[in-house]
């Protein structure tokens, strides 16, 4: 079944659309959870609770793109929950390395008075993205997005480890450089 019919099963308050949405799309959502938890269980409810909130949010959204509107609850999901427990025995302390690696280039908005320019921070990462190589940009998203190991994403990628961290770290530099040239206080 395509985006679209579970869309409208959704849009339809069809309950069928919470088991379309675990057959085509669990796999990927229980990793995006395991990559920020390592944890089972806790990945397992993340992607539970993911389908609650796409059924409380579906109407009135209508996603355009149902992979990555649930992907993202799932993320959100799961970085809540991990924030919530904040220890360093969850997931061999790789969050802890993810959050502090990207922290260099992007800094956290708390307050409300930030959302705008979080808002435009986002835009500006995105514009980033499209200006350097696509192998580039999928590792960074696969390291900081889907929060993935390095060795995941060199085997993902047929790529010396070592490869990996230093793309990682050179994208990191032009993503700051990027962003101090956009008026961005890094």
């Amino acid at each position: 079944m395509g985006d679209t019919e579970i869309i409208d099963l959704y849009w339809a308050r069809n309950e069928s659309a919470l088991s379309e949405s675990q057959k085509a799309y669990g796999h990927y959502c229980h990793s995006i959870a395991w990559n920020v938890l390592h944890d089972t269980e806790d990945s397992d409810e993340c992607v539970n609770d993911t389908w609650l909130r796409a059924w409380n949010s579906i109407p009135p959204n209508r996603p355009a793109k149902l992979g990555l509107f649930l992907g993202t609850i799932t993320r959100n999901l799961a970085l809540d929950r991990w924030k919530g427990q904040r220890t360093l025995k969850r997931g061999n302390g790789e969050m802890t390395v993810v959050l502090d690696e990207i922290a260099e280039c992007v800094s956290d908005k708390k307050t409300t008075e930030d959302i705008v320019e979080a808002k435009e921070l986002k835009n500006a990462i995105n514009r980033f993205l499209r200006t350097i190589p696509e192998r580039d940009c999928n590792i960074f998203l696969r390291r900081y997005w889907y929060m993935e190991e390095y060795a995941e994403i060199a085997k993902r990628y047929s790529l010396n480890l070592n490869t990996i961290k230093s793309s990682l770290f050179r994208t990191r530099n032009k993503l700051k450089d990027y962003l101090q040239e956009e008026g961005f206080v890094v």
